[in-house]
Formats: C-alpha cells, sequence, structure tokens
C-alpha cells in the first residue's frame, strides 16, 4: 500500500496484515517509530526495555515476511515480545504493561492468538516449535514455525535437546539464534550478508534436496555422504558449525538490525526451505536508545524512567531488600569457612552472588541458564565436603527438581538451597510466583526447609545452612524490602526444627511461616480489641516442624489458622497432617489453612495481591470470625 505521507507509519498498522502491504523502503521509519513508542510506553511502566529494543528490526521483517497468525511465531522467554505486541493489535494497550488487569510482561496464549506459545521461563521456544512443526506435518499443512532464541537462553540444555531432535526429525522448523550479548560470529559486512543469501537461496537448498532424492534410491550410507559432502563444500564458503553437524541449515550471521540483509534471507527461507534451518542474526541489545546501549546490562530490566536521559525511579526503601541481607550474611559466612561456595544460574545480580563473586570469584560459579546442571553441580560440590548455596529463585529451582530428587535428597548430600522470590513477586506475574517450593522439598525425606519472617530471620537461617552438614536445607525469601527490624552482625544458628511464640494469648493461635508474620501480629492487634485472646507463633521450619509448640497451640486455643505465602500443600499441609495423626483434630479445635490460592493469579501489586488471597490483616481476622461462626466483624474488615 501506499502509506500516507502527513500520517505515522505507525498508526496505519493495526495488524501485521497492514504492514505486509507497506513497501520495504518505508520499514526504517517504521522501526524508528516502533522504538519511539516502546520506549515511551516502557518508561510509563516499566519492564523489560533492552530486549525489545534488540529485536525491532527483526520482529517487523518477521511479520512482514511470514503469514501470522497462521504461521507460528514464539518468541523464547518473552522478555523481547514488546514490538510484537504493539503490531499484533495491542498498541492501544501497551501502557497497561504487566499493570493489574494489563498486558503481561511475556506472551500469552489467553491474551491474542498472535502469541501461540506462552513464555517467560527461557529456552523452551524450540521444544515447542518442534512440537508445532509436526503439527504442521501430521495436518499436511503448509504452515512456518519459527522459534525465536537469544543466546543466552542457548545456553540451556533442553534448547540443545531440542535441536538435536529437530535435526533428527528433519522438520520443518526455523530457528532464529539472536545474538545479542557475545557474538558468537560477528558478521563481516557486505560479504558476510552476501553469502547469507547465497547460502538460503533455491540452489543450494536445492542442491540439498536433490541429494536426498537422488540417494534415496541408492542408499542411506550413500545419502549421508553426499548430503555431508554438501554440507563441507559449503563451509567452505560460509564457516561450517556445530548446529549443521545437529541437522539444520545454518545461515549467518546476518545484521539483526538490516531490512536489506533479513528481508531477502527471511524470504528465501520462507520459499526453499524444506528441513530444520537455524538463521544466526546479531543484534544490539538496547538498540536505538543512548542510555540503553551505554548500560552495562542493556536496560534488560527498568524501573519507570525519564525518557530523555534514561534516569529510573527508585525507591527510597527504609529496610534492606531481602536479596541483599542474603548477599550480605553470605559473604559473612563466606569469610570464615572457605568451604562455603555460590552457585547460581545466570542471575549473579539477582540473587546477589555479585557480591560474593566481588571478594571471592574463585568461589562463586555462575552456570548459565542451566538450573538442572547447577542442582548437580551442587551435589558433585558438597560430595567432596563442601559447602555449596545453590541460589535460585524459587520459580527456577522448579526446573531442577529432579535433580534436587535424584542427586541431592536421595543421596542425603547437604546442598543448601537459597530460594529467592518466595510469593507474589508482582508485575511478573504468574510465571514468576515462588508458590511450589515448601510442598515440594518438604515432601522429600530428610529435607530440610525453612522460611525467614524477617530479614534479621533470613541472616540466622544462612548461618544455620553454613552450619548444617546433616542433609540437604532449603530457606525461603520474598523479593523487595524487610520490614526494618534490627538486624544482628551476624546470624545466630537456629536449633533445627524449633519455632518461636512472638505474642502470647489464650483463644486465637495464629502459626505463620514466612513472612506473612508481620500480618499476623497487626491481625492478632485487630483480634485482642474484639476481645479473642491471640498468640502468634512463627514456625520457621516447614520440616520438621516443632511439633511440641504446634501441640500446645492446639490444645491450648479454640482456633489454629495456619498462615504462608505458598501454593496449597506446602506448610499448613504439613501441619494438618500432624494434627490428624496426634488425633488432635478430634477435640474440637477449629483449624483453617491459610495459603496461596488454587488459580494463578494474574499481574499485580504484591500487596493488593496478598489482599485478594486473603492473606493480609484483613483476611486473616475475616478467617478467625468465620471459623468461630461469629457475625460481629465490621463490614471493612477491621475492628477498632
Amino acid at each position: 500500500m501506499t502509506p500516507k505521507l502527513d500520517t505515522p507509519l505507525l498508526d496505519q498498522i493495526a495488524y501485521p496484515a497492514d504492514l505486509r502491504d507497506l513497501d520495504d523502503r518505508v520499514l526504517p521509519q517504521l522501526a524508528r517509530e516502533l522504538r519511539d513508542e516502546m520506549i515511551d510506553a516502557v518508561s510509563v511502566t516499566g519492564g523489560h526495555l533492552g530486549a525489545g529494543l534488540g529485536v525491532v528490526e527483526l520482529t517487523i521483517a518477521i511479520h512482514k515476511v511470514f503469514n501470522t497468525p497462521e504461521d507460528r511465531l514464539i518468541f523464547d522467554v518473552g522478555h523481547q515480545c514488546y514490538p510484537h505486541k504493539i503490531l499484533t493489535g495491542r498498541r492501544d494497550r501497551i501502557r497497561t504493561l504487566r499493570q493489574e488487569h494489563g498486558l503481561s510482561g511475556f506472551t500469552k496464549r489467553a491474551e491474542s492468538e498472535y502469541d501461540p506459545f506462552g513464555a517467560a521461563h527461557s529456552s523452551t521456544s524450540i521444544s515447542a516449535g518442534l512440537g508445532m512443526a509436526v503439527a504442521a506435518e501430521l495436518g499436511q499443512t503448509d504452515r512456518k514455525v519459527l522459534a525465536v532464541i537469544g543466546d543466552g537462553a542457548m545456553s540451556a540444555g533442553m534448547a540443545f535437546e531440542a535441536l538435536n531432535n529437530a535435526g533428527a526429525l528433519d522438520a520443518r522448523l526455523i530457528v532464529i539464534l539472536n545474538d545479542n550479548d557475545m557474538s558468537i560470529a560477528p558478521p563481516t559486512g557486505a560479504m558476510s550478508a552476501y553469502l547469507a543469501r547465497l547460502a538460503s537461496g533455491r540452489t543450494y537448498m536445492g542442491m540439498r534436496e536433490i541429494g536426498k532424492k537422488l540417494t534415496a534410491y541408492l542408499g542411506k550410507n550413500i545419502d549421508r555422504a553426499i548430503t555431508r559432502a554438501v554440507e563441507h563444500a559449503r563451509g567452505y564458503v560460509t564457516g561450517g558449525t556445530m548446529f549443521e553437524e545437529m541437522g539444520f541449515y545454518h545461515i549467518g550471521p546476518i545484521d539483526g538490525h538490516s531490512f536489506d540483509h533479513l528481508l531477502p534471507v527471511l524470504r528465501n527461507v520462507r520459499d526453499n526451505a524444506k528441513g530444520p534451518v537455524l538463521i544466526h542474526v546479531v543484534t544490539q541489545k538496547g538498540k536505538g536508545y543512548a542510555p540503553a546501549e551505554a548500560a552495562a546490562d542493556k536496560y534488560h530490566a527498568v524501573n519507570k524512567f525519564d525518557v530523555i536521559d534514561g534516569t529510573q525511579a527508585k525507591a527510597k526503601p527504609n529496610a534492606p531488600s531481602y536479596t541483599a541481607v542474603f548477599a550480605e550474611a553470605l559473604v559473612e559466612e563466606a569469610r570464615h569457612d572457605e568451604k562455603i561456595v555460590g552457585i547460581t544460574a545466570a542471575m549473579p545480580s539477582g540473587t546477589g552472588l555479585d557480591k560474593l563473586q566481588a571478594l571471592y570469584p574463585e568461589r562463586t560459579f555462575d552456570v548459565g541458564i542451566a538450573e538442572q546442571h547447577a542442582v548437580t553441580f551442587a551435589a558433585g560440590l558438597a560430595a567432596e565436603g563442601y559447602k555449596p548455596f545453590c541460589a535460585l529463585y524459587s520459580t527456577f529451582l522448579q526446573r531442577g527438581y529432579d535433580q534436587v530428587v535424584h542427586d541431592v535428597a536421595i543421596q542425603g548430600l547437604p546442598v543448601r538451597f537459597p530460594i529467592d522470590r518466595a510469593g507474589f513477586v508482582g508485575a511478573d506475574g504468574p510465571t514468576h510466583a515462588g508458590s511450589f517450593d515448601t510442598g515440594f522439598l518438604a515432601s522429600l525425606p530428610g529435607f530440610v526447609v525453612m522460611a525467614a519472617a524477617d530479614e534479621a530471620e533470613l541472616k540466622h537461617m544462612v548461618r544455620t545452612a553454613a552450619a548444617y552438614d546433616a542433609g540437604p536445607i532449603s530457606f525461603r525469601y520474598p523479593r523487595g524490602e524487610g520490614v526494618g527490624v534490627q538486624m544482628p552482625e551476624r546470624g545466630e544458628i537456629l536449633e533445627i526444627g524449633k519455632g518461636r511464640i512472638i505474642k502470647e494469648g489464650t483463644k486465637v493461635a495464629l502459626l505463620s511461616f514466612g513472612t506473612r508474620l508481620a500480618e499476623c501480629l497487626v491481625a492478632a492487634e485487630d483480634l485482642d480489641a474484639a476481645g479473642l485472646s491471640t498468640t502468634v507463633a512463627d514456625a520457621r521450619f516447614a520440616k520438621p516442624l516443632d511439633v511440641e509448640m504446634i501441640r500446645q497451640l492446639a490444645r491450648h486455643h479454640a482456633v489454629l489458622i495456619t498462615v504462608e505465602e505458598g501454593a496449597v500443600g506446602g506448610f499448613g499441609s504439613q501441619v494438618l497432617h500432624m494434627l490428624a495423626n496426634e488425633g488432635l483434630l478430634d477435640t474440637g479445635l477449629k483449624v483453617r489453612s491459610l495459603a496461596l490460592p488454587d488459580l494463578w493469579m494474574d499481574q499485580a501489586k504484591p500487596e493488593v495481591m496478598y489482599e485478594k488471597a486473603g492473606l493480609d490483616a484483613k483476611g486473616i481476622v475475616a478467617t478467625v470470625f468465620a471459623a468461630l461462626s461469629c457475625d460481629t466483624l465490621p463490614q471493612d474488615g477491621r475492628l477498632r
């Protein structure tokens, strides 16, 4: 179509079908407008900026060349999907990114037909794409399937498992490797672009197919020999790669910011590819926005910021973050014990292990996006007498669960698991919520499972874990700032399986596991004011439970409420199991368990999410009154 000269191009694009009518020559202007729109939107909402800026041209080119959504486009992780959302009918909502009732920060099937597969955890795109490619072949359709994966996500074993399977199946799958950090093989200008066009064209691809058809008659050994000869011949010109050894036709590297490079290659692949193809594009994270280009992390994730100078809005915390407290405590323990080592899976700053790395680089290991490997690597260190702290977000620990079971727990190895981002995480929504670790770890024999009620308790648990050698041990803590308690210089070693009574009462017992303790204390004030004398206890341990403390709470109170920031099946279930086995549920005791609701909660501010879940003081009070069948609770839930 002929664009209207007096109207921005982006205003003329509602869906990719509109984009396909544009002349190729105006696409650089569209890219500038799309980049400006994204920068402006993320300055309002915060979010993942750098990755999206880096794939603006690539996203436009894919939607220009391929018939999305009929052709499937899968983004790995999803950090880079904001330009895609703007081009696929969601521009009018782009300033609701990561907000309550707004757009997800990741691709999401329920949000748009242009999101054929949901993402958030990395390295899943090739596996999902292969499934879709095989489905297209089984359904005898000509649908194209593209998986866009970054070089960081390619460090995960799952990506290579999928590549290997795709090559073995000779599947019609297009993988685009977005190399935006450390270039595997930097492009060499015009000659590189020419060779990429040549290699993706009909002649080279045709040679491969002719060889296959010819040798189908002559036998598989001859087939492999001729195919290998063609690949080696091409390797002299374009450079062979490990991807070709896995059965992929490899093209590139090409400039991921040049439409002159991207469009002909994508069109050639669309029209000529018969088997798996990997296109290696080199992009710049943060491209087109000077503050992002200059930043060390290329503005991977940002708060709201000033578009003019890139200055990010920063909260002024009253207390240090839990992650910072963990980092400080681990460094302190490492000073006292040279056997302590830290392990992270591509999240040194996110987990705080960058602080340990700065002081003890030889004792800090970033294994890349490889949680399964991280866990078993830690097990190997523990088997040799070292004290590994395998620091992972709760949501990412899920990826290494088989290794936790088989390589750590069954062998009783003393691997320490600091579990960050426990409970709701806010803007990242259900894909990153720390919901399940208490349940899946407490079910394992011999595992010690702790949760910090505040930042001082976290310090105690770091030291406790460092001193514990009898088997695996974990401790969980949330995202964000602590509650501002007085901090010890160094943590104390806690007695394993021993909780603590914070406040004593006679009628109601609130048994907290984790940082809901502060809300329990507020609820206790309200209940006391209503004439319901309330005890507040901090369990500290989900396994082993403080059985004697829980017995006393059960025997001397009319109501017992367990409160946790984890899913059903966690701490509360452990307590109910213990009470049932001891016959304490047959005494008239009213027991209620407050946990995260059994549903996927979309993004919102954490305090809003906890309120909706009934895990704030108001919800705790309401649960007590409901258990006692009281009808005197005011409508606002507050008792004053």
